[in-house]
């Protein structure tokens, strides 16, 4: 049965390991971030729908709204595609303590379904070799809650793993910024706020972000050995989200 689809990674040094020979990780690149509109209107476009690329925007809101709804109230939600259920974190002392959202917080947890898993063998895998060497995030960890790569809590720590991130240089573009995934909205965090600045790892204190979902991208003139003339971006391919 032939391929159908296609997803490029870059290899980059793993830098989380101590192991004295080098290994590598595989970063997939991501092409785009695709909103509902361009789901719908690619579908569409390719000929698998049989509905306006507006109608089925419309419907797939209106299903998305209901889902969401039903996972409020306690349903768990299995689409073949993707399972959806809510998760309570935060210990409780006693058998008669009560639920304290300052203690205790609900999330949303979504996981592979069997759809999607029968998909995986028709995916070719093309490694492209190292990555450039240029400034790369490899993991984001948040710090109060230990979340890798997802949750991040505002005004705690955050930890940040890379290569060539430290901020160095006087363009005034330069920083680390969290930008909101809806509005673009770009949110720098002070410079008093970056605890450890270097070249493999900054420590932040995250800014005061409201509910939602970000990308963090780290901008800086730093090389490694002279700084560059012009301020260069590592962006992070993976949603940080504010609950």
């Amino acid at each position: 049965m032939p391929l159908l689809h296609t997803i490029n990674a870059h290899l980059y040094e793993n830098l989380l390991t101590k192991n004295d020979s080098a290994d590598y990780l595989a970063r997939t690149i991501s092409e785009e971030s695709l909103n509902i509109k361009q789901i719908c209107e690619a579908a569409v476009n390719r000929g698998g729908a049989d509905m306006s690329a507006p109608s089925m925007e419309y419907a797939v809101t209106l299903f998305l709204k209901e889902m969401a709804y039903q996972l409020c109230d306690g349903f768990t939600v299995n689409t073949g595609y993707f399972t959806a259920g809510t998760k309570i974190k935060g210990v409780f002392n006693s058998l008669s303590e009560t639920f304290d959202q300052n203690k205790h917080k609900i999330l949303f947890q979504f996981n592979q379904g069997e759809r999607m898993r029968a998909m995986i063998p028709d995916i070719q895998v093309n490694i492209l070799g190292a990555a450039s060497r240029g400034s790369v995030i490899y993991q984001v960890t948040d710090m109060k809650s230990g979340s890798i790569n997802n949750k991040i809590s505002p005004g705690r720590n955050l930890n940040i793993k890379g290569a060539k991130i430290k901020i160095a240089g006087d363009s005034p573009e330069n920083g680390i910024f969290f930008v909101n995934s809806v509005t673009n909205n770009r949110t720098i965090v002070p410079a008093d706020d970056i605890i450890v600045n270097k070249a493999s790892e900054l420590i932040i204190i995250i800014p005061e972000l409201e509910t939602g979902s970000y990308y963090l991208e780290v901008t800086s003139q730093y090389s490694g050995s002279n700084l560059l003339k012009a301020s260069r971006t590592a962006g992070y391919d993976k949603v940080l989200s504010v609950e």
